[in-house]
């Protein structure tokens, strides 16, 4: 994908997203699950309350991470979305290993299967060594530490869709895609 490409909506973003690559150095994951975000609109964004220290990134350029500190103990990573100046995001919630597995297993010895690596916002970002040093990271640069690449395997015709989890505000929200009977996917 190209930074324009990321220039959209986060509802048009996320369902594409499906199926691309994230390349962490020698890591190599398949996305099979994301949600979007709506900034200022959309009650469960980091963006809702306005611009912080926290967030800045969220407000562009597109094709850049976010990556925020969670609950004390997790990074979670989302793709920015949208026009530069509106937070618009998309949270990579769950991915299937490709490639460096033994890294992935080393980064998460508490993960008993293989299908147990990737399978959430947080395992997704351990596994695939994703840390606050990431945040702001173009991730259409190929050079750099984190990339985000099309090897040519399509998002599904019919993704999964459903309301959000794991928050507590705009439940309702049908903003969740998902690859239909991938074993990674978080929730069901």
């Amino acid at each position: 994908m190209l930074n324009t490409e990321f220039a959209r909506d986060p509802r048009d973003v996320a369902p594409e997203l499906l199926n691309k690559l994230i390349v962490a150095e020698d890591r190599v994951a398949r996305i099979v699950e994301v949600e979007a975000y709506c900034g200022e609109e959309d009650p469960a964004s980091h963006a809702y309350g306005g611009k912080t220290a926290r967030n800045s990134v969220m407000f562009g350029p597109p094709g850049r991470l976010y990556v925020y500190f969670t609950y004390g103990m997790h990074w979670c990573a989302n793709v920015v979305c949208g026009p530069e100046g509106l937070a618009r995001a998309v949270l990579l919630r769950a991915a299937s290993p490709v490639f460096g597995l033994d890294e992935m297993r080393l980064a998460r010895p508490r993960a008993r299967r293989d299908v147990d690596l990737c399978n959430g916002p947080a395992k997704l970002c351990q596994a695939m060594g994703i840390d606050g040093s990431m945040n702001g990271t173009e991730l259409i640069d190929a050079r750099g530490r984190l990339a985000i690449f099309d090897d040519g395997v399509d998002p599904p015709p019919t993704p999964g869709v459903g309301p959000r989890v794991g928050i507590s505000a705009g439940t309702d929200l049908p903003w969740r895609w998902w690859v239909d009977g991938d074993s990674c996917v978080s929730a069901r």
